[in-house]
């Protein structure tokens, strides 16, 4: 797998030439070799991509990223059959078990609070982090108290200030948005490659979202987006503030007991969600952590 995101920036043609994308703009031709790729990211609406190179894409499982008039991530593409047992896996997927479902979702708020808390920690907010380790042992099955949205408010406050909300129009969240939304669609291609359907969640279950399973996810590793944002302290989000945060995928966690890039973590916590779904073992699953 590539450990490269690519981010084409001004008008130019992407083409295919023997195994590299070839980017043609006024000035110049650049060559970069598609086993590098891990994300293509289409920053400007001026830009055209041949079929030839599309098709290569998805076959190599490279996420690509379409932004639109604003620099904004707006779609993506996604390939109909993303593994050869596609259909057994859908199959599979449909008959996961009610229970061992809100079982691995419980988990994954535990673990996402756990991490918000580590990110406390590591800002000297102690008391608010015992905060949050208290809202996990208080925690039921499937979070039907809403333990989940306690945290979030004790530690957005917590990371950003008392008058934060993440509803606001500022630089900070629309830095949060666009790292979410490139995370989100590191889990798409995860998912897909493994042969599921990302419109099938455990929690998440808005018929007008197409990716409810990465939005299950994706969850714990919220907090790496956010510590980001946060050391980068955005006072304007322009391109140059969003090709910063592309940095955050290399930064590194730890999982199954070894140090990872943020994209090795996702791929392998992701192949272990799923594999305890297919067996019915909440247990089993590898969490991203910040340290041994």
């Amino acid at each position: 797998m590539g450990w490269r995101t690519v981010v084409v920036t001004k008008s130019s043609k992407l083409d295919l030439s023997l195994g590299y994308m070839l980017v043609r703009d006024a000035e110049s031709t650049r060559r970069v070799f598609l086993n590098e790729i891990s994300v293509l990211i289409v920053e400007s609406t001026a830009v055209s991509v041949t079929a030839a190179l599309l098709c290569e894409l998805i076959r190599q499982k490279i996420k690509v990223i379409f932004c639109d008039e604003k620099h904004n991530p707006n779609a993506e593409l996604v390939a109909y059959n993303g593994s050869h047992d596609s259909s057994r896996r859908i199959k599979q997927q449909i008959a996961w078990k009610g229970h061992t479902k809100r079982l691995v979702w419980t988990y994954i708020v535990k673990a996402k609070i756990k991490n918000q808390a580590e990110t406390l920690l590591q800002l000297g907010l102690d008391k608010q982090a015992q905060m949050l380790l208290g809202y996990i042992d208080e925690m039921q099955l499937f979070d039907t108290t809403n333990r989940e949205g306690h945290a979030a408010k004790v530690y957005f406050n917590a990371m950003f200030g008392m008058d934060f909300t993440r509803e606001a129009d500022n630089a900070v969240n629309s830095a949060l948005n666009y790292g979410y939304s490139v995370l989100l669609s590191c889990f798409n291609r995860e998912i897909v490659s493994s042969g599921c359907i990302t419109q099938i969640g455990l929690f998440h279950d808005n018929i007008f979202n197409q990716f409810n399973l990465s939005s299950d996810l994706m969850e714990p590793f919220r907090p790496f987006v956010d510590t980001f944002v946060l050391n980068m302290k955005p006072e304007t989000f322009e391109p140059a503030q969003k090709h910063e945060l592309l940095e955050f995928m290399n930064c590194e966690c730890v999982i199954a007991g070894q140090k990872q890039s943020l994209q090795n973590a996702v791929a392998v916590y992701t192949r272990s969600v799923l594999n305890a779904l297919y067996n019915d073992d909440a247990g089993s699953i590898d969490f991203p952590t910040y340290e041994l």
